[in-house]
């Protein structure tokens, strides 16, 4: 059973091959990261622990038994009680209910640990997987978005 994991630097080659495994499937959903992401993907860890060490930030991996990282579990732009999700899952646990159970636990996390009230979650309209998960974790829509410059959704959930 894979464990949610808050970002630490060990994790750093672990994510890596995460990304890269799945760049292909996930380039179907999202815009693809661009090679300077992969080539320099040291830069970007050390950056992402900076942010987190501030508190702007809280990033989090999905870790199988085998120490691989099957997904991503993000807290962005913290401030004031708030926070954008931010969430992947690999192709090989996509479709699984992964992605709905982390995250209706990273909800209980932001609420138990970094004290956030409320959590969004921006997603394109062609993303139904995406709408999907968000619903049954208890998001609601709340309105049009704009995401990467197609049409969207902001989807919100109040958290007790």
């Amino acid at each position: 059973m894979p464990v949610l994991q808050r970002l630490r630097e060990d994790h750093a080659d672990a994510v890596l091959e995460f990304e890269l495994t799945n760049r292909e499937y996930f380039a179907r959903f999202v815009s693809d990261r661009g090679a300077a992401f992969y080539d320099d993907y040291p830069t970007s860890h050390r950056k992402r622990l900076a942010e987190q060490e501030a508190g702007t930030c809280m990033f989090h991996v999905l870790v199988d038994e085998d120490g691989s990282v099957v997904g991503r579990f993000n807290l962005t732009d913290i401030a004031d009680g708030r926070a954008e999700v931010g969430y992947r899952v690999g192709q090989a646990v996509a479709g699984r209910g992964v992605a709905t159970s982390t995250l209706r636990e990273l909800c209980d996390l932001a609420a138990a640990e970094y004290g956030l009230r409320v959590l969004f979650a921006e997603t394109t309209n062609d993303n139904a997987a995406s709408r999907r998960v968000l619903e049954k974790a208890g998001f609601v829509n709340v309105g049009a978005a704009t995401v990467a410059g197609r049409p969207g959704s902001v989807h919100e959930r109040e958290l007790y």
